[in-house]
This record gives structure tokens, C-alpha cells and sequence, in this order.
């Protein structure tokens, strides 16, 4: 749960200066640091970064004076030493170790860079090296003509400025292939404990060949196969491929034949299953996937010029979608791969939507065994990394948690199949009185758009449950903007799956045929007869008893045994 740091208001003001002046006018307190540890989630970190005894309310608010946006400083930090009593104390998170691999090789801890422009030059990769991210995935080299657009990026922003969704029409790397090769070659030399994934693009066997030996040479880690760029000026490339479980084992193949390295599939979204693509990938020799690429999409069209952004002279394109808006989707894919058997001993690299340590903490629960960033890095820089070690470590030393291989896929099974739910149970909302300012907004999305189980006091300007009508849905819970409506008590109720059968059909003279076609009913709906108290669903409310509950139990024992017989 969060802590109610993360809901005051005043913390979005902050501008997250890259030479914050309330730093330079503080004599003791790095404020700009706690700030952004607040908006990056870590409040804990946040908080044991502030002094023993309470400067601020003696300085005289010089921070506030500096800061361009006049941020109440004094206050957010007195209100997060406040809560700081309350929070939960991490036990050693120190000596929590981060260290991983990437497809067998050793990762420093699970944060790459991954394949884009912020991995583009030995300038870039260097500083985010120094500044504690373990990798970094190379931005894609080829042998093709790479000629870019200007513009070509566009974002979806909130309230707050800061962006949700981001678009770009970008492909590979502009350089020319001899100066890339350069650049591998002069990172392993100067950050020799730094992993170097070098992802690489063809448009033929030869070149994919062509580009692992040479990325090999040149002092490369692992090999990225990149299988899923959307933005292609070139036809059956990129994410052309990764649509084509064939294509990527043929490709794949080639590559695996060329180099000794670990081999790395990037899979696309841009398709309904991932797992024919990846499986191929596995079979052909890679050894591990990457997922997600980027989203094809548009993100909004001009009002007045009818063009979508980013305009290029008046026209644009389909491009590639990413940031915390594609998370849900990312998380998706992971827990198909994670749970999926044939890719058990694969290693994931998980990306889409990482901003936050809870971020990576989802992706690595889902069976990600390292995770890339790009998005979040280019709106924020590489200077995320601070909090994603420190509420990573923070948050392990807590679950008591010592080595990140004991978290990976810890949630995957929790993944059913939709037909796996139980579905007899209702979990009402719990309404919080002393949080409730009596705005409506529960009552009137109950009302407009769910089930009409909450009327309005407005006397009391309160919401008040109306049981017979919930269905526990929880819409109130999502939309209260003051986080006073919670999960709490729960009832069964008897649920009807399909229409009752005949009072015939239901009484001790029960015929067998008419038990069978129970069993076909259940087994059309997937229910699983474990108790004799299932076949009630199927029958009017008190229509059973024991002789006809044992008697289709038998049955379906019967009929069960010799399917079996006949598979």
C-alpha cells in the first residue's frame, strides 16, 4: 500500500531540475533528491534520507526562494518525516544482493538500457555505466541506409506535464557499421565488468550472419536479435519478421550458427501470441527472449491539419508506442512466457513501461530475469537508476528476500485461465468515513456505469451500500479520488450457470441419459466436479439430493476413465 506521502499533491510541483537550485541553497539536505525519490515511489528511501533532527524549521525556507516553482518544501518534507514513524523499517537493505545474469552472464543488478537512442554512442553508454546501470542493449546496428525523420517523436502527457504514452518513428542506428564496432570495442576496454548486449538486424541469412561475427569480435556480451521494430523504412524487416515464427528460426538459426555468444530474441507485440515466435526462437538456438518492442499505433490527430503527430510536413506515419501506458500489455506477454513450458529454461528480458522499482519488481515476479528501460530514461535520464536500486533492495529486504533469482516468476502461477476465477464470491466495498469528503464520484459511476448498488445521503453527503445490488465489481474503489473505499467482507451466493433442467430430470427417478447430458453440460462450461454440491448449479435450488449427486459423480468418474482409455 502506499504510503499517504505519495498522495500529497504538492510533490508534482516539483520540476525534478537537473541542477536543482534548492540543492545548492541547502546547507545540510539534498531536497531535490528526497523530492524525486517521493515521485519515483521509494518513499522508505526517501525518508532515510532526511536528517536526524528537523533543519527546516529553523532555515528560514531558502529552498522554497530558490525553487522556480515556488515548491513547498519545508512542508512535503515535514510531512514525510511524519509518516516516516509509521513506515515499515527495512532490515539490512544493504546487504540485499542484486547481482544477476542475463543469459548466463553476470549482471552487476537486473537494469539495462535497452536498444534505442539512449544507448546510441560510448558518451552515453559510459555515463549511464557510472552511474550504476549494469548494461546496456546497444542501440540496433545493420548494414541498410538509415535515414530518419524530423520530427519523430510524439507523447501523450498528464495533468501533471509528465508523459504516459510516447511515440516514435525512429529506426537504427545512424552510424556507419565500422564506427559502432569501435564503440563495443572501447566499452569493454574501459568498463570491462559492464555487460554489452549488441543488438543486431538483418535482411537476409547472411547479413544476420554477417552482423553476430562482427558484434562478436568486436567484444559483445550477448547478441540481440532485433525481430520487432515497427518503424522500418524497408519491407519484411523487423517487426515483419517477428510476426513469422519461421522467419525468426530461420534468422535465428543463422545467428546462432555465427557465434558463440549467448543469443537473445526481441519479440514484437504486434501480434495476438507471442509463444509460436518465441518457441521458434528457443528451437532455433537462441537463449533467451526480450519483449515487448514497441506498440503500433497513433496517438492523436490535429484538429485543424488533420495530421497525426509527429507531423512530417504535413503527413505522418504508424509508430511505435511505449511508456507506463504499454505496462499492462508488457506484463501480459511476460506471464505467457513465464509460464509457458517450452520456454522454461529461457532466460527474459523484460521491458515496456519501467519507470519505477515497482515496476521492475511486476516484471521480475512475472519470470523476467533482467529488465530494460528506455522511456522513462528519456524523459527523466539515467539518474532513475538511484531509486530503482534503492527501492529494489529496499523492498527485498523486506519480503526477506536475499538474491533476485528467489523472486523471478514468484507470481505466474497466479495467472489462471479465465474459466479457472472463482466466481461465487462477492467482496463488498468497505466505505472509510473519515476519509470520505462526500464529492459523489463512487455514486455516480455506480450509477451511470455499474450496478445501481450505491444511493447518495445527501444529507450526510455520504454513499451508502445498497448489498442486494452489488456485485462487487469495486468501480467505486477505482474511482475515489480520496482513497476512502476499500475491499472488505465477502458472501457466496448461488449462481445459475445455464438453464435448470426438467423436474424429470431432477428427482430420484433420474435416467442416466438425462445425467449424461448434465456431464455434457459441465463439461462444455469447464466445471470441475470436486464436491457433491457442484451438480447444483445445474438445478433449481433444493431439486437435488444425495442419490442423484453420487449417482452423476459416477458417472462423470465413468465416463472420465474411459476418455482416458481413449486418448
Amino acid at each position: 500500500m502506499r504510503n499517504p506521502i505519495m498522495e500529497f499533491s504538492q510533490v508534482s510541483q516539483c520540476l525534478l531540475c537537473h541542477d536543482a537550485p534548492c540543492t545548492k541553497v541547502c546547507p545540510r539536505v539534498d531536497p531535490a533528491r528526497i523530492l524525486r525519490a517521493i515521485r519515483f515511489e521509494n518513499d522508505l528511501g526517501a525518508a532515510m534520507l532526511l536528517p536526524d533532527d528537523d533543519i527546516c524549521s529553523t532555515c528560514g525556507s531558502v529552498c522554497v526562494t530558490a525553487c522556480p516553482t515556488k515548491t513547498p518544501i519545508p512542508e512535503i518534507l515535514s510531512v514525510l518525516r511524519e509518516h516516516a514513524t509509521q513506515m515499515e523499517e527495512a532490515p539490512c537493505a544493504e546487504s540485499v544482493d542484486l547481482s544477476c545474469e542475463i543469459c548466463g552472464v553476470p549482471l552487476e543488478n537486473p537494469f539495462l538500457l535497452s536498444s534505442s537512442v539512449v544507448a546510441s554512442n560510448y558518451e552515453m553508454c559510459a555515463r549511464a555505466f557510472e552511474m550504476g546501470w549494469a548494461g546496456v542493449a546497444y542501440k540496433t546496428i545493420c548494414l541498410m541506409d538509415i535515414h530518419e525523420t524530423s520530427p519523430r517523436f510524439s507523447a501523450m502527457k498528464g495533468r501533471d506535464g509528465a508523459f504516459y504514452g510516447f511515440k516514435n518513428i525512429e529506426q537504427l542506428s545512424p552510424h556507419k557499421l565500422e564506427e559502432d564496432l569501435a564503440v563495443f570495442t572501447r566499452l569493454k576496454q574501459n568498463y570491462p565488468s559492464k555487460v554489452l548486449v549488441v543488438s543486431i538486424m538483418g535482411r537476409d541469412e547472411q547479413e544476420w550472419a554477417y552482423l553476430a561475427e562482427t558484434a562478436t569480435k568486436a567484444g559483445a556480451d550477448v547478441i540481440e536479435c532485433n525481430f520487432s521494430c515497427p518503424n522500418m523504412e524497408e519491407k519484411d524487416v523487423g517487426v515483419d519478421v517477428g510476426q513469422d515464427p519461421e522467419a525468426v528460426r530461420r534468422y535465428t538459426a543463422a545467428v546462432r550458427r555465427a557465434t558463440h555468444l549467448p543469443v537473445l530474441a526481441k519479440m514484437t507485440p504486434n501480434l495476438a501470441d507471442m509463444r509460436p515466435a518465441a518457441r521458434a526462437a528457443i528451437e532455433a538456438g537462441a537463449n533467451g527472449i526480450a519483449a515487448i518492442n514497441t506498440l503500433k499505433s497513433i496517438t492523436n490527430v490535429n484538429l485543424d491539419t488533420y495530421v497525426t503527430a509527429p507531423s512530417v510536413r504535413g503527413r505522418s506515419s504508424v509508430g511505435g508506442y511505449s511508456g507506463a501506458a504499454v505496462k499492462p500489455i508488457a506484463l501480459r506477454f511476460m506471464a505467457d512466457l513465464g509460464a509457458d513450458p517450452a520456454l522454461k529454461d529461457a532466460h527474459l528480458s523484460g521491458m515496456g513501461g519501467i519507470e519505477t522499482w515497482r515496476d521492475a519488481v511486476e516484471f521480475l515476479l512475472l519470470g523476467a530475469g533482467s529488465l530494460q528501460v528506455t522511456t522513462a530514461v528519456m524523459q527523466y535520464g539515467y539518474r532513475i537508476i538511484d531509486d530503482l536500486l534503492s527501492g529494489l533492495r529496499i523492498y527485498m529486504a523486506q519480503r526477506g528476500y536475499d538474491r533476485i533469482s528467489q523472486m523471478v516468476g514468484a507470481a505466474v502461477e497466479n495467472v489462471v485461465d479465465l474459466d479457472d476465477l472463482e466466481r461465487d464470491t462477492i467482496v463488498y466495498p468497505r466505505f472509510r468515513r473519515d476519509r470520505c469528503v462526500g464529492c459523489g464520484r463512487c455514486y455516480l459511476s455506480c450509477r451511470d456505469g455499474g450496478h445501481q448498488a450505491l444511493r447518495f445521503d445527501e444529507e450526510r453527503r455520504q454513499p451508502v451500500l445498497i448489498p442486494q445490488n452489488c456485485v462487487g465489481c469495486h468501480l467505486c474503489l477505482l474511482v475515489c479520488p480520496q482513497n476512502a473505499i476499500s475491499s472488505s467482507r465477502k458472501r457466496m451466493r448461488h449462481r445459475p450457470y445455464t438453464k435448470a433442467l426438467s423436474r424429470s430430470e431432477t428427482g430420484a427417478g433420474t435416467s442416466e441419459a438425462a445425467l449424461c447430458r448434465a456431464f455434457l453440460i459441465l463439461q462444455t462450461l469447464r466445471i470441475k466436479p470436486t464436491t457433491c454440491c457442484w451438480a447444483s448449479r445445474l438445478m433449481p435450488f433444493g431439486a437435488m439430493n444425495v442419490w442423484v449427486s453420487l449417482r452423476m459423480m459416477q458417472i462423470f468418474k465413468l465416463l472420465q476413465t474411459r476418455l482416458n482409455l481413449l486418448r
